[in-house]
């Protein structure tokens, strides 16, 4: 029994961090498209980081959760 729930512990761990850097890949690339779309369109605007500092702040919240803190899963 302790076995199982040991195994089901770490399974749901690496879906965790799987999750984590399949969010950390979206938001790299959706902010490097938005940086290449602020250089296209308006070169003396830049906007570009106020999505990339806003999304990050939940991606660091995310990556604390996941790697330091429960996750909502238990402990880690």
């Amino acid at each position: 029994m302790n076995d199982q729930v040991t195994r089901d512990e770490a399974k749901q761990k690496a879906q965790a961090v799987k999750e984590f850097y399949q969010h950390l890949t979206v938001y790299a690339v959706v902010n490097v498209l938005l940086f290449v779309i602020n250089l296209v369109t308006s070169r003396g605007n830049w906007w570009f980081y106020w999505p990339l500092l806003g999304w990050g702040i939940g991606v660091v919240a995310h990556g604390l959760t996941v790697f330091l803190g429960s996750g909502g899963r238990g402990e880690s």
